[in-house]
């Protein structure tokens, strides 16, 4: 083994609140460095580079790198590790052929950002070639290439690269450095807010109505709210983090109590996985320290290849308890025009056509046009400053 004097690491061997660390102390770090030039260099994209940092600082734990032929199998048949512990998505770092064959299982391996920069370690362990077809009608339900995720599949390399990991050293996001709280110190911070139990919140688009409306329906339960929005690489037509992070600093100060709400940033990608992303993503905060998490209509869904409730119906293919954390599932929200308020078809009376509700692409439709959502779908405030953001894109 061609390593450094590193202490010994077991990949997926952690129990559901331990987390993993997989950040270089400075001496390893400057060992590394020293050895820049002499290790042979992947590049990573956006996506590999987030799961990187996010099994560096431990919101994927228990992965202590990128998985093994016997993880990475058991994944995408079983939804667990080899070891039998809950785990839906399989985290890979795939090459294709020629590069493959010019790595040495044993060895380090250097890996760049996108822009060429060292920023982590691979220590491989392992390579082994999978079956592109089988992990997209697993994973994703289905082969076309028109789904994002499966596209990624195909477009990557044929050889998976396994082994831990080490991320170089942890900075500050380059635009929100300030809501960059990883999961030790989101764990801190519940604990010194007295804060036993905590909810969380996923979303890739823009905070509307129907979203406050199920956060604060559960925020009712629980101690606190851990507002988590996700600005990892994402689709071209998704509205930027940048943008969604705005709407969410407006909602929390206009809208919400702030001594009950934490605002932070989730650096991982999207792999629109639907039902299987829903599990990902609860585990996950569950990571971070949240005992609950919502889920709602089509959670992480993309397309019409999921049923509208699949993602909720997921959850009950594992025992209760075992996730290490409790799903919270909401039905689809909109504004009632007979009680006047915002419901669901559990709790209104209402007929469809007293039912205020717009699909996303009606609204980006709007916001092009210089159109202000109703205010019964999202509050003005954060509709100004979406039609703002989507008028400077055109």
């Amino acid at each position: 083994m061609q390593s450094l004097t590193l202490e010994n690491h077991q990949q997926t061997i952690s129990s559901s609140n331990q987390l993993v660390n997989r950040i270089a102390t400075p001496e390893h770090r400057a060992q590394f460095l020293d050895r820049a030039d002499s290790l042979p260099r992947i590049q990573l994209d956006g996506r590999a580079t987030s799961d990187l940092q996010m099994i560096a600082i431990g919101g994927f734990s228990p992965l202590q790198g990128f998985l093994e032929q016997a993880d990475y199998e058991s994944v995408v048949e079983n939804m667990r590790l080899a070891n039998g512990q809950p785990w839906s998505i399989p985290v890979t770092l795939s090459v294709g052929e020629e590069v493959a064959a010019s790595l040495q299982e044993g060895n380090l391996i250097r890996l760049d950002d996108p822009t060429g920069r060292f920023i982590g370690v691979l220590e491989l362990t392992q390579k082994y070639r999978y079956d592109k077809t089988q992990e997209a009608i697993k994973v994703y339900r289905t082969v076309e290439d028109k789904h994002p995720g499966v596209k990624v599949v195909y477009e990557q390399g044929e050889v998976n690269l396994a082994g831990p990991i080490w991320l170089l050293q942890r900075d500050p996001h380059p635009l929100f450095p300030s809501y960059q709280i990883d999961p030790v110190a989101s764990r801190a911070h519940f604990q010194e807010k007295g804060w036993k139990t905590v909810v969380g919140f996923q979303t890739r688009n823009p905070i509307h109505r129907a979203h406050e409306y199920i956060i604060k329906c559960a925020l009712e339960t629980v101690d606190g709210l851990f507002l988590h929005p996700l600005v990892g690489a994402t689709k071209s037509d998704d509205i930027p983090a940048d943008v969604r992070m705005h709407c969410y600093e407006i909602i929390v100060e206009h809208y919400f109590p702030n001594n009950r709400v934490i605002l932070a940033i989730n650096p991982a990608a999207m792999r629109y996985a639907g039902p299987r992303e829903a599990i990902f993503h609860a585990l996950v905060r569950r990571n971070y320290g949240c005992t609950h998490f919502i889920v709602g209509r089509d959670h992480a869904g993309v397309g019409d290849y999921y049923g509208t409730y699949d993602a909720q119906h997921i959850f009950d293919e594992f025992q209760p308890g075992e996730l290490g954390i409790t799903p919270m599932k909401f039905e689809h929200a909109f504004y009632c025009t007979r009680t006047q308020s915002m419901a669901t078809a559990k709790t209104s009376p209402s007929t469809q056509d007293e039912r205020i509700h717009l699909s996303g692409t009606k609204v980006r439709q709007m916001l092009r046009n210089g159109e202000l959502p109703p205010p019964q779908f999202s509050r003005p405030e954060v509709a100004a400053e979406l039609v703002k953001a989507m008028q400077q894109n055109n």
